[in-house]
């Protein structure tokens, strides 16, 4: 049983300056980000779109995997294609408008099984449930 609730930390230091790179991370395991390109910032870093993007694809695969695993459902792997739409919203502000990810899921054990847990762990992520995205999923699977 889980008891909730949960914490989670992580350690974000950065010089000044729009061209610099950064490292983030949870306790040891860091990871480069910048600014992304698009805004004017050096790219080719993880950029917090990036992240956000990463932690709604990561938050599928995490729930898929749970389900899948105390459903018995096997499966060879899964994959996320996603992207992110960046948009203006009603007060001209810049937000992470929609997302879309294609989920495919490969050597189900019971294709229809898959089916309809990926569709429960779309509805059911945590983080997934946290945003005001518009999150769009499709899914092959086989």
């Amino acid at each position: 049983m889980i008891n909730y609730p949960l914490n989670f930390k992580a350690r974000t230091k950065s010089p000044a300056g729009m061209q610099s790179a950064w490292k983030s991370g949870p306790g040891g395991e860091e990871m480069v980000c910048a600014v992304p390109a698009e805004f004017e910032g050096p790219g080719g870093c993880f950029s917090p779109e990036d992240l956000y993007l990463g932690a709604l694809s990561n938050c599928f695969v995490a729930t898929f995997k749970v389900y899948a695993e105390h459903s018995k459902l096997q499966f060879e792997e899964v994959e996320v294609e996603s992207s992110l739409v960046v948009d203006l919203d009603d007060r001209k502000r810049p937000v992470m408008k929609e997302a879309e990810f294609l989920v495919k899921i490969r050597g189900a054990s019971n294709v229809d099984r898959a089916r309809l847990l990926a569709k429960k762990a779309s509805e059911s992520g945590f983080v997934l449930n946290s945003v005001k995205s518009t999150l769009k999923f499709s899914f092959e699977i086989s």
